[in-house]
């Protein structure tokens, strides 16, 4: 609603232009006419052409071509619909008066000339280049006409003023009005230069946007689903233990705290990293160094075993891996990890660094196959595998995923060294 609103807005500004400038052409043409008189009397002598214009004032000449350019005025009217056919109409009206106004024939150039702007500023030229070409023919014709019976020219010279006259009443408001509508055109170029580059820049920013809220829910993912779900399997443990062994019952509940205060505290680094830019050195890099430290927290049965060149010592591990593709490995092994204890709860799991290629390191995590039945589960699974997918592409990396030879469950993430050719 509101953009046909502005149309019709657009529209009835459009027909007010066009309406005062038909108004203005018919009071220079009618106003240039009546002040004949007063120029006469301003120049006893005659006019430059050596008659005086204003001897024929009230003559049939006279009012003929008042009324022709009363007519050329209104007929600009619809220049916006049919720019080529007013231009048309208007350069023939002229030729009416042509034999019968005398000198003062020049008149009736100045509506043609209008119309040949109100043309060019319209459409492009090329594309009414005929009706251009036909109301020069006209004005040069009209001219040719006038020149003849008023002076008694040749009509050799008649018909060279009919050629000069129509480069002055055509060509050079032509000329004026592509200068015009060159300027305009650059100006309109600008602004929609400066529109596209306001667009994308709103692009890329709701397209950062749209990555940052990505990443924020992977984050949440990762840390709440590693978490919950080893407090939602020691919970299922400690229910079982409870009346038969309450000692076991008794640590289980205290690994769900442990557990329960770790993801409290991770949620809390994530949202102090989301509120204070200056809270980022305050959070613990997660790396291949820090693997051992999430194994250890992670309940259940689970190995880590790193396997290096031949006489290496035991040192770091992962060289050449940048800190973005070993957080996808810390993110990857927690995902596989809280998948594990989700899906095959009690079973034993192994997480295994191969540091022994020179291109790559080969992240391998596996769990036997499950000895109980699954965890309950959201119905809205199947965000972990993508975001591990999607850290993986981020870096370069490959991440295969799927049930293993004895009947468990494998992920495996594969990371080249920076500046291994792949």
């Amino acid at each position: 609603m509101a953009t046909a609103d502005a149309r019709t807005s657009a529209d009835v500004s459009i027909r007010r232009r066009d309406v005062v400038v038909a108004a203005v052409t018919a009071v220079v043409s009618i106003g240039l006419l009546l002040s004949l008189p007063a120029i006469d009397a301003a120049d006893p002598d005659g006019s430059s052409l050596g008659v005086p214009l204003g001897t024929d004032v009230g003559s049939g000449g006279w009012w003929l071509l008042l009324v022709v350019l009363l007519v050329q005025s209104a007929a600009l009217l619809p220049v916006r619909r049919l720019p080529g056919s007013v231009l048309v109409a208007t350069a023939a009206l002229a030729v009416v008066p042509a034999a019968v106004a005398g000198a003062l024939y020049g008149l009736s150039a100045l509506p043609v000339g209008v119309a040949v702007v109100l043309l060019v500023l319209t459409v492009p030229p090329l594309r009414r280049w005929p009706a251009l070409a036909a109301a020069a023919a006209l004005v040069a014709t009209g001219v040719t006409i006038s020149t003849d019976i008023v002076f008694g020219a040749r009509l050799a010279a008649a018909v060279g003023q009919g050629l000069l006259q129509a480069v002055g009443v055509v060509a050079l408001p032509l000329l004026a009005a592509l200068v015009v509508r060159s300027r305009r055109e650059v100006g309109t170029a600008r602004r929609d230069e400066q529109r596209a580059l306001v667009g994308e820049r709103e692009a890329m920013v709701d397209a950062t946007l749209a990555r940052e809220r990505a990443a924020m829910a992977r984050e949440l993912h990762d840390i709440a689903a590693h978490h919950l779900s080893g407090i939602a399997l020691m919970a299922g443990v400690v229910d079982r233990q409870i009346d038969t062994d309450p000692e076991q019952a008794h640590a289980g509940v205290r690994q769900v705290r442990d557990q329960s205060s770790a993801v409290l505290d991770d949620l809390r680094r994530l949202v102090g990293l989301l509120r204070d830019e200056s809270a980022a050195a305050e959070r613990s890099v997660e790396t291949f160094v820090t693997l051992p430290e999430l194994v250890a927290r992670t309940p259940g049965d689970v190995g880590f075993s790193v396997l290096r060149p031949q006489g290496s010592d035991d040192g770091p591990f992962g060289a050449g891996v940048g800190p973005l593709a070993q957080l996808a490995a810390y993110r990857t092994v927690q995902e596989a990890l809280a998948n594990a204890a989700m899906h095959a709860p009690g079973t034993a799991c192994s997480v295994q660094v191969d540091d022994r290629s020179a291109e790559q390191v080969t992240v391998a995590v596996h769990n036997d196959p499950p000895s109980a039945a699954p965890v309950a589960r959201s119905s809205a699974g199947g965000f972990g595998l993508l975001g591990m997918r999607e850290r993986a592409e981020l870096v370069g990396a490959t991440v295969s995923v799927g049930p293993a030879a004895d009947g468990g469950w494998d992920v495996r993430l594969v990371l080249p060294r920076e500046g291994s050719s792949r």
